[in-house]
């Protein structure tokens, strides 16, 4: 045991790691670097084994929270380049820039890889975002959070549909308990503790790319940069078709879209606004939205957008 809670546990295992390491983990199964050791290589196969064992305590802890975190068969590999994960925002930009913009579509994934990759991106998402809170002054908010996931556990049957309502009911809570620049604060945290991005593109625009990469949208579309040099600020309108978070008109989640833009771009200075849900049932699930960078400090939307209109 080194360690309870789940920040000193992933402090322990990045102490082990070292940048000329030839030892890195991977799961058995899948071939991904399980969180919180992805990225990170080990010295020696020993200080790997216990990065090993450190790495399934972490996240035996996070099931404390959520009882459906995907087993992580831990093995240690060496070798000078870890594998990549079998499709990255870096891969899918350099296929799209053949494709005519701004709409972008994906290959579909193997029915089981997609799923897989949905899942445990929602389950990355969520546990950085637990292990910020948990590391925060916010014990009530960690409360809240566990009391609504355990509330919604007691109604689907689904593994894989819970994980998804975690990440609405968890933004339902930062958006009540927090402010908005609190909530800037904790997913800034939160987007540290994610592997770092595996691309120097365009931060939107990769991460909506690998949004649509693990299936939390089917394609989206990014319009060009409207730029306000009275106002200092740039602004882009988005369309995410088929996102499986939400689907009425009360809002639209925000919050695993920003988390992966700060580990992109670590600076919360932006809008997320003008949500709109479209009505038309052959496109079902798409909304369109306004993501604005601006000078001011006053971030909105970053958890959720809850005035939203319909087209």
């Amino acid at each position: 045991m080194v360690g309870t809670t789940l920040v000193e546990i992933r402090g322990h295992i990045e102490a082990l790691a070292s940048e000329a390491g030839e030892y890195y983990l991977v799961c058995a199964r899948y071939g991904d670097q399980p969180v919180p050791a992805a990225g990170l290589r080990f010295e020696d196969r020993a200080t790997a084994r216990a990065a090993a064992r450190a790495t399934e305590q972490y996240r035996n802890a996070l099931r404390r929270y959520d009882p459906h975190l995907p087993y992580c068969d831990v093995i240690v590999c060496q070798g000078s380049t870890a594998p990549a994960p079998p499709t990255t925002a870096s891969t899918l930009s350099a296929k799209r820039r053949a494709e005519p913009q701004p709409r972008r579509d994906i290959e579909s994934p193997t029915p089981e890889r997609d799923r897989h990759g949905l899942i445990d991106f929602c389950h990355a998402v969520a546990g950085a975002a637990f292990e910020a809170v948990a590391a925060s002054e916010h014990d009530a908010l960690e409360r809240a959070i566990v009391d609504a996931y355990l509330a919604e556990a007691e109604t689907i049957d689904s593994p894989d549909e819970l994980c998804l309502r975690l990440l609405e009911s968890m933004a339902t809570e930062l958006d009540r308990r927090l402010t908005p620049t609190e909530q800037a604060r904790l997913l800034e945290n939160a987007a540290e503790l994610l592997p770092d991005p595996d691309s120097n593109a365009d931060p939107l625009d990769a991460t909506l790319s690998h949004v649509c990469s693990v299936e939390l949208a089917r394609e989206y579309t990014l319009g060009p940069c409207a730029i306000d040099l009275d106002q200092d600020r740039r602004s882009w309108d988005v369309t995410l078709s088929g996102y499986v978070l939400d689907g009425t008109t009360e809002r639209f989640t925000t919050l695993p879209l920003v988390i992966d833009l700060l580990r992109r771009r670590p600076d919360p200075a932006f809008v997320i606004s003008r949500a709109r849900l479209s009505t038309d049932a052959e496109i079902p699930s798409t909304w369109s939205f306004r993501l604005t960078v601006t000078s001011d400090a006053n971030p909105r939307g970053l958890v959720c957008v809850s005035e939203v209109s319909t087209y």
